[in-house]
């Protein structure tokens, strides 16, 4: 800490003590506002179109955090800010009396409530005019020297308070983060599913290839797993005959940090009985674009410098026909050493001990993903990436799987879903094997109760993973997943 940081600290250290000795409580337990800055400036707004320029209202008690103070002899002007916005405070010693001697104690950062009527400056400022005011809270740590805009990226991340403070824009960003989740609630609720919630600590981390988080349970003495996906715990629900399961929540995977990555991240999956990933693709359309026109106003959108149009429908690619028109045909090349050399002729590099699914993967990565700026769905996947989904009529090597994508990155994952016992087995005994013979990689894992509730029947289901902190990204135009998650993870100091 700087001399100049310690004298700050002293010196507001030494106003609150000032305040305690004159008998005020610097930390109130409750404080009554009747308006918050928002609806202050509505009333006013009213009276003004009633009585025009002499417009005065009656008393309003507002309350927020003093983001300036400008002195002017015997009166001084704050700017309170609280969670919508900023009002105005004129405070006049004429008006407050001793009250006005709180002032030379008052700080940048303090909570400060303010009683009286509103007028408009002769500036046209909108204003409380103080007749009483109230010391709520005070900071005795100074804000950030840039108040009107904290720019440096790992203080914003790892004091997010300080970024909320800074910069109000930021709080507008998670604040359509609140509004795009609610609606896709009421889209879900409105189509008729049930919103239900599964283990975050599971025995098996199953249901997407991922390495997961470990942890013990004491009592029970066993090794548990936060979950990786919440796939198969609702697909046990609709086993059970609840036939429109959703659930929003964290997922954990154990896996590296970069713009669209974050080790907990937030889904929205969903299942759907008789349906298959053609009914899921006309949802995912319509929900995408509702949560749009819902935030923003518009089904258009600026990403990455790119103007997208969500409105239905999106186009549907095949994915195997898309890498062959980029150069590498997966039918042709029917072998490991084929495909890396194909995709060692596109510069893309690829291990040779690497499975086939994870080759086919990384090829879809580097040559596809990135072009795909419009909503899109690539659709029909091999089955060697796709160990839950159901396999093609007529065609075993690929199964009716999509991922959508906007702005060349995956925002959500469907498949029509895989209900035959034995073969999802089968799919799980051969990831196992892939397992042991490619130990670097993640594959799914087998979940042996999950197995058992399919032999009870499960009926035709269409399901979806979608990646709420990337739709987020798009519909507010951030280019870090960092940007969207209050907290992100930070590597240590």
């Amino acid at each position: 800490m700087s001399d100049r940081e310690s004298d700050l600290l002293r010196a507001r250290q030494e106003k609150l003590e000032r305040l305690r000795a004159r008998g005020i409580d610097p930390y109130p337990p409750h404080f009554h506002r009747t308006h918050t800055s928002q609806q202050a400036i509505e009333i006013f707004q009213e009276a003004e179109a009633k009585d025009g320029a002499a417009a005065r209202t009656g008393p309003v008690v507002a309350a927020g955090r003093i983001t300036a103070m400008r002195g002017m002899g015997k009166a001084s002007f704050l700017d309170l800010r609280d969670g919508t916005g900023r009002l105005q405070a004129h405070l006049r010693s004429d008006i407050l009396g001793p009250q006005y001697d709180l002032v030379g104690d008052l700080d940048l950062g303090d909570f400060l409530g303010a009683k009286g009527p509103l007028f408009k400056t002769r500036r046209g400022e909108i204003t409380l005019e103080a007749t009483e005011i109230t010391v709520l809270s005070k900071a005795i740590a100074p804000p950030p020297e840039k108040w009107h805009g904290l720019k440096d990226v790992e203080v914003r991340y790892r004091q997010r308070y300080l970024d909320l403070m800074a910069n109000p824009e930021v709080q507008a960003i998670f604040r359509n983060r609140s509004r795009i989740v609610s609606y896709i609630r009421r889209f879900m609720d409105g189509r008729g599913f049930i919103e239900v919630e599964t283990p975050v600590m599971v025995h098996v981390p199953a249901g997407a290839m991922a390495r997961p988080f470990v942890t013990k349970h004491n009592a029970l003495d066993r090794t548990l797993y936060l979950r990786i996906a919440t796939e198969l715990h609702l697909k046990r629900l609709i086993v059970g005959g609840m036939d429109r399961v959703y659930e929003i929540g964290k997922v954990f995977r154990n896996e590296g940090i970069d713009l669209d990555h974050n080790p907990e991240f937030t889904t929205m999956e969903s299942y759907e009985a008789y349906a298959d990933y053609n009914d899921v693709m006309r949802m995912v359309e319509e929900m995408t674009a509702g949560a749009a026109q819902e935030v923003l106003g518009a089904a258009t959108v600026t990403f990455h410098d790119n103007e997208i149009n969500l409105a239905p429908p999106w186009p549907r690619l095949s994915l195997v026909e898309e890498l062959r028109k980029a150069g590498v045909d997966i039918e042709r090349h029917d072998t490991n050493d084929k495909l890396v050399a194909a995709a060692t002729e596109l510069g893309v590099s690829i291990q040779r001990t690497e499975s086939r699914g994870s080759i086919i993967d990384k090829l879809v990565g580097a040559l596809i993903e990135p072009k795909l700026i419009q909503p899109t769905f690539l659709v029909d996947y091999p089955v060697e990436m796709s160990p839950l989904a159901k396999a093609k009529p007529g065609d075993p090597r690929y199964v009716e799987r999509f991922e959508a994508f906007i702005g060349g990155m995956e925002v959500a994952n469907s498949f029509t879903e895989l209900n035959d016992p034995i073969v999802q087995r089968q799919r799980f005994e051969d990831q196992e094997r892939l397992r042991r013979q490619f130990g670097d990689e993640d594959f799914d894992r087998l979940d042996e109760d999950f197995l058992e509730s399919l032999e009870y029947g499960m009926p035709p289901t269409g399901g979806l993973g979608v990646g709420i902190d990337r739709l987020v990204m798009v519909l507010t135009g951030q280019r870090s997943i960092r940007d969207v998650l209050l907290f992100p993870q930070l590597r240590s100091m």
